[in-house]
């Protein structure tokens, strides 16, 4: 399978992958992770559950791409830590990728100045073609990946906002396409420079 509705679980969550990327960076063990997320609840969850949720998902998202980038994520500025975190979870969510190589760039090409009302319903459609194993999802688990994938969109500035959905122009930071470069993470990185 590769689409999965995981996104719908968090957004970017900019403050809460830098404590993650922190605790990444200091190599802390099993009992050290249980004892900041559960014990000192440092993501400031309202729940054991949340917290365990939370943590998870951003730890799945940031432990595969590396030191550098969660180095990004922690220290970096408002702009890099939220361009290294959106990189993490374009690899970790197919949907968000395949949205950007796909959906985002032909809009690109047709120079369209905003999302259209039907993009994100067509392009689910055309992911049950790639993908037939996907699930068959809710109406409401539809509309809830599409806020997900919306509102990650608009954080990093592929969109103005939520309500227009007016494109604009983003321009991935060297280090960082750098870093996935390095790494062999061509994949996010394509899926990033949809609007160079």
């Amino acid at each position: 399978m590769i689409y999965t509705a995981s996104i719908t679980s968090a957004s970017l969550r900019l403050r809460e992958s830098r404590i993650v990327a922190d605790l990444l960076l200091r190599g802390v063990g099993d009992s050290e992770w249980r004892e900041a997320i559960f014990a000192q609840n440092i993501l400031q969850t309202r729940s054991p559950r949340s917290a365990r949720n939370l943590s998870s998902l951003l730890r799945a998202r940031l432990e595969p791409m590396g030191a550098e980038l969660w180095g990004m994520v922690r220290d970096g500025g408002r702009e890099l830590a939220t361009q290294a975190a959106f990189a993490g979870t374009v690899r970790d969510s197919r949907i968000l990728g395949d949205f950007l190589d796909l959906a985002l760039r032909e809009q690109r090409v047709l120079f369209a100045r905003h999302l259209g009302p039907h993009l994100w319903q067509d392009f689910i459609a055309g992911c049950r073609g790639r993908d037939p194993d996907m699930p068959q999802w809710s109406d409401a688990t539809v509309a809830r990946l599409r806020s997900a994938v919306y509102s990650m969109l608009a954080e990093v500035g592929y969109l103005k906002d939520t309500r227009s959905l007016l494109l604009q122009n983003i321009f991935v930071d060297e280090q960082l396409a750098s870093v996935l470069r390095e790494r062999g993470e061509t994949y996010v990185l394509r899926c990033m420079e949809v609007t160079e």
